[in-house]
């Protein structure tokens, strides 16, 4: 018998085969990149949310830090005599301007001066906190304020005093200089509200 030696052959890709192959790797670098993306958006998204929030906290308890402060004090502005809390609605929509004396030193120190005139407003879409340069001021003074929190659309301040009655104005006749207790609340620009209720005496 004579043996026949049949020689191996080498086969290679085809080019079916190659297209097939790249169009798995496409699919599969596609989905990685979708994936990545989805978790960078995702922390991204959980950032920003953190961040507002901690702003909101740093405001109410700024907030809440001032009004515990509020001292029954009148100001004078030129020749009207203010009263030491004065709040009331600043439009149709209900939001708040509240102006009080606070304890602390002027923004000009001088000798015998006790006090601060401070407020809080709703400018645009942020809140701002207003700072009078002296406790008695004259008429054309002007004052400085900052901005606390942005994207707001409402800011709702009410306050109580010897009636269980929320008043969102203030001062009450009959009822006394600086409330017993104080309401704010917050609605942001995506809809959601956030408040807190602050015991001053």
């Amino acid at each position: 018998m004579t043996r026949r030696h049949v020689p191996a052959t080498s086969r290679g890709f085809t080019l079916i085969e190659i297209v097939v192959a790249l169009a798995i790797l496409g699919v599969v670098a596609l989905l990685a990149y979708r994936a990545t993306a989805a978790m960078t958006d995702g922390e991204a998204r959980l950032a920003a949310e953190s961040a507002r929030w901690r702003s909101l906290d740093r405001f109410f308890a700024r907030v809440e830090a001032d009004l515990r402060q509020a001292v029954p004090r009148g100001s004078r502005h030129g020749g009207v005599v203010e009263p030491a809390w004065w709040a009331q609605a600043a439009d149709s929509a209900g939001n708040s301007t509240l102006v009080f004396t606070r304890a602390g030193p002027d923004f000009s120190v001088e000798p015998g001066t006790a006090g601060q005139r401070i407020g809080y407003r709703l400018a645009g879409t942020r809140v701002e906190v207003v700072y009078w340069p002296q406790l008695d001021n004259v008429d054309d003074e002007r004052a400085v304020a900052y901005p606390l929190v942005h994207g707001v659309r409402g800011l709702r301040i009410a306050a109580q005093g010897a009636a269980p009655a929320w008043q969102t104005r203030w001062p009450i006749g009959g009822d006394s200089a600086v409330p017993r207790a104080v309401h704010v609340e917050l609605e942001l620009d995506d809809g959601t509200t956030v408040d807190r209720t602050m015991t001053l005496r």
